[in-house]
């Protein structure tokens, strides 16, 4: 291959991507996100092309909240003044020495963040970015107490998070930044939990996301594969108690799930060690890491008229190549009815329409359609079993389809081909010669 031939197919493939993100930059227009990740980013070097995906969600019109961890600038403190680093339960124990270099710990974090999200040189990512932070006294916290006969002092949880004040900054184009900190009504500091304040926050702002980094790719199944999407009810049932988990995923999984049931639309846990992990999970549909919702994202049901724009952006790239027949706007509108379709996360990923027969207690299965990228996990054999039930539903007794692409398809699927004669008297009538298309029909 040649320089200029392979400069051609890195530009067809930069075209063909950003064509495919335009659904998600539209989506994502005016969402909440909230991202959270540990203090090892920052110490680690990370956070500088964290800040410039950042950045570029903020240009895109996400509203961003960031909730930052400290635990290694912590450690760090406590190792350098010779102070007792202690635990119980997972939990860390904040005397008053601790306190000093949690305080300590997470201002220095944040100055870091700020700073790195304030840089605009010319020539990089971040160049023009003008980026606002606010920082403030969000989260309002109360003692853990004793935990398990242990009394975890200045070790806190989130009692209330200040949603309004979060809001305000937002609604004026600023991304919120909250440290591991957390005030008292009575003036006292609290120690927190990086996912605490993160979950809680999401629930109470009724994001649109949950975002953690961390060491993992995400969430892995017996056999080691990445679990790209989970339900809240597969997601509990991985945190079974017999479950061995990394530890990552068994502080961050269980948050995900406590967030999506209360009302988070997605939760998802992805690598902090993947330069644009941020930018894959959510520009791209099959993501990087694991995605967690209360529900299945995929669904198929019985089509509404808000569909048509999906549907003709489904089939238009079909008809223009001759696999399906023409359709306008104003005709789906009027045959809506006869339509069902198969949803990914709020995108038509598939269609099928009914045309019925009854004289012949038969139906036309027409205008079936895949997106090219989901056809894999058999969405089309899913497909076409909804429409076979439809079909019974209705009592149609057999079901016929008119095809010059997929015979081989739908064969393997229990359809005969016959000749245009045995279609419905109506149909032959209606039988397009010039098309040739192939008769294939199944008995129900």
């Amino acid at each position: 291959m040649t320089l200029r031939t392979q400069d051609s197919a890195l530009r067809t493939y930069f075209v063909e991507w950003f064509r495919s993100a335009a659904p998600y930059i539209h989506a994502f227009r005016g969402k909440t996100f909230v991202v959270a990740f540990g203090g090892e980013v920052v110490s680690e070097g990370q956070f500088i092309a964290l800040a410039q995906d950042l950045n570029l969600l903020n240009s895109l019109g996400v509203r961003l909240v960031l909730v930052h961890g400290a635990r290694p600038q912590i450690e760090e403190e406590l190792t350098e003044r010779g102070a007792a680093i202690r635990y119980a339960g997972g939990m860390r124990v904040t005397d008053n020495d601790a306190l000093k270099c949690v305080k300590e710990a997470a201002g220095t974090v944040r100055v870091e963040i700020e700073a790195l999200l304030s840089m605009g040189l010319a020539n990089s990512p971040m160049a023009g970015a003008d980026i606002r932070v606010a920082s403030g006294n969000f989260v309002t916290a109360m003692p853990m107490g004793v935990q398990g006969g242990v009394d975890l002092m200045h070790t806190g949880e989130v009692r209330k998070i200040d949603a309004i004040g979060i809001r305000r900054r937002l609604d004026a184009h600023e991304i919120v930044l909250l440290s591991p900190l957390g005030y008292s009504p009575t003036g006292e500091v609290f120690n927190l939990s990086l996912e605490d304040v993160a979950t809680s926050t999401a629930i109470t702002l009724d994001a649109d996301k949950l975002i953690f980094l961390m060491d993992t790719t995400g969430v892995t199944g017996e056999s080691g594969d990445l679990l790209r999407e989970l339900t809240t009810a597969e997601a509990e049932a991985i945190l079974a108690p017999t479950a061995t988990l990394p530890a990552d995923v068994g502080y961050y999984l269980p948050c995900a799930v406590r967030a999506c049931r209360k009302g988070v639309a997605r939760a998802h846990l992805i690598s902090r060690h993947i330069d644009g992990a941020l930018l894959q999970e959510l520009f791209t549909h099959e993501g990087i890491g694991s995605m967690v919702s209360e529900d299945a994202l995929e669904t198929l049901r019985d089509a509404m008229i808000d569909d048509v724009g999906g549907i003709l952006a489904l089939i238009e790239p079909l008809e223009a190549d001759g696999i399906l027949v023409r359709r306008s706007r104003e005709l789906l509108e009027m045959e809506i009815d006869r339509f069902s379709v198969l949803e990914y996360d709020g995108r038509i990923i598939g269609c099928a329409a009914l045309y019925p027969f009854p004289k012949e207690k038969a139906a036309e299965l027409a205008c079936m359609a895949v997106h090219s990228d989901y056809r894999s996990a058999g969405r089309g054999e899913a497909l076409l079993e909804y429409m076979q039930v439809r079909a019974l539903a209705k009592g149609f007794k057999q079901l016929f389809v008119l095809t010059t692409r997929t015979a081989h398809w739908f064969l393997e699927r229990g359809f005969t081909e016959v000749g245009v004669d045995k279609l419905p008297k109506a149909k032959q009538g209606l039988y397009n010669y010039q098309r040739r298309s192939k008769v294939f029909v199944k008995k129900l």
